[in-house]
């Protein structure tokens, strides 16, 4: 598969707020109906996901859980991704005697930073073929669904600053390994989802020179939520002005308006980036109709 979707590792991140979940879980839907065996990830013990997908969802996600077809759902831990690192590592009475002794909260109150670097290794490990996981099947394609903007960064940045910390040892190594999928353009592509207002589209385009200073990397798609359609040219709006004491009228002219702030700064957007932001018209927010959703962005998906 090419394109978006052609990725292994699919990060969407943006300030609180936007919709960000919600299109990361179109995303999602839309790589599985397309036959991608494909997993959404969300970080910090969050279940928002599962949720939208699946009203019905019980539990605390942190088992690969299938909530669509061909559609998984996993709420990443830094706590358990600390017992997997143990195990993987070490000898299984070490792992165990480690992972009794509270060794996470010490070590996570010492090491600023260790929580981001533990989840963004299990979601790196989601996206290998061989995963280390025992009796795990390895994924397509995998979505994170990234804390907002600032802290978003911090995850994706946390193995470049271990490296560059420890210089050797094991979680040196690993940690280069995992930056090195993170900065691969061909292997992981950065998702910011923004709306058309001002604040919105200031954070995102601070969030792509922070990525350019942090992993080297560009955003590789930018989707934009909730816009208004225009309903009139500049002509009709000025003749409906005539009849500005008409409530219908005056509704109309002010989603009018707000259309056309919105379009100066999807123009914004796209002359910043150089790219052609993706459009949802089909609000991701509040209770979204998640396949709507899917339906307006799959074709606009490279």
């Amino acid at each position: 598969m090419e394109g978006l979707l052609g990725h292994r590792l699919i990060v969407v991140t943006g300030k609180g707020g936007v919709g960000k979940t919600t299109v990361a879980a179109a995303i999602g839907l839309e790589a599985a109906r397309r036959g991608c065996r494909t997993i959404v990830a969300e970080v910090a013990r969050r279940t928002d996901v599962a949720g939208v997908l699946d009203a019905a969802h019980t539990g605390d996600g942190s088992e690969e859980t299938e909530i669509a077809p061909g559609l998984f759902h996993v709420s990443v831990d830094p706590e358990r991704a600390m017992e997997e690192y143990l195990r993987d590592q070490l000898p299984p009475p070490a792992a165990g005697l480690l992972n009794r002794s509270r060794l996470f909260g010490l070590l996570a109150a010492a090491t600023p930073g260790l929580r981001e670097l533990l989840t963004v290794g299990k979601l790196w490990e989601l996206a290998q073929l061989d995963r280390r996981t025992p009796g795990a099947t390895p994924y397509d394609l995998v979505i994170v669904d990234a804390p907002a903007t600032g802290h978003g960064v911090a995850v994706l940045s946390a193995p470049r600053a271990f490296a560059g910390a420890a210089h050797s040892g094991p979680v040196a190594r690993q940690a280069r390994i995992i930056h090195a999928t993170l900065s691969d353009p061909q292997v992981t592509a950065i998702v910011a989802v923004a709306r058309a207002e001002e604040l919105a589209v200031s954070e995102t385009l601070a969030l792509q020179d922070a990525l350019r200073e942090s992993l080297g990397a560009e955003l590789d798609a930018i989707v934009v939520n909730a816009l208004e359609p225009d309903r009139f040219t500049p002509a009709e709006a000025h003749r409906l002005a005539e009849h500005r004491p008409h409530p219908a009228i005056e509704r109309a002219l002010a989603a009018h308006a707000r259309a056309s702030r919105q379009r100066a700064q999807l123009g914004r957007l796209t002359r910043a980036t150089a790219r052609r932001p993706l459009r949802l018209h089909a609000h991701a927010l509040a209770v979204p109709d998640l396949a709507a959703l899917a339906d307006e962005l799959g074709p606009q998906l490279p």
